[in-house]
């Protein structure tokens, strides 16, 4: 698939308000690997201090998203259609690492893995999603 250039770490998340507001930082885009991460907070936790697994799930959903769209052919979206999470150990301070890399790239979905890591690099959580390749009207009549 032909790819566009690839926009800058800001301006990819400059285009996701949640998760700037939640804290996420893209470190590095590419279309093989998306890195971000997530301070601990206390706004961020649940009961005991542990960082919520909702705000877990939107680091993966958010660098798994990136790593989908600079996946995608020129002009097409994305949006997820399907997301599972298996949570292995909580968080109660540090830097949650994610780490997204494409296990699929097809004509009309993505799958992309992401796998969150503790400060002592034990993997602390893993999602898998799947996302539907939008092609842009034009591309869907010629390919219906």
């Amino acid at each position: 698939m032909p790819h566009a250039p690839t926009p800058t770490t800001g301006e990819l998340l400059a285009a996701m308000p949640h998760a700037r507001h939640l804290g996420i930082v893209l470190d590095t885009a590419a279309l093989d690997e998306v890195r971000g991460h997530l301070d601990w907070a206390p706004h961020l936790t649940t009961l005991g201090g542990t960082l919520h697994g909702g705000a877990l799930m939107t680091l993966a959903d958010s660098t798994a998203a990136v790593c989908a769209h600079l996946n995608l052919p020129p002009g097409a979206a994305t949006t997820t259609i399907d997301s599972s999470t298996r949570f292995f150990r909580g968080l109660k301070g540090g830097t949650v690492q994610a780490v997204s890399r494409p296990l699929h790239t097809g004509r009309r979905f993505i799958t992309v893995q992401t796998d969150l890591y503790d400060p002592a690099a034990r993997r602390i959580a893993q999602t898998t999603q799947t996302q539907a390749v939008l092609l842009p009207d034009t591309d869907r009549r010629e390919t219906a």
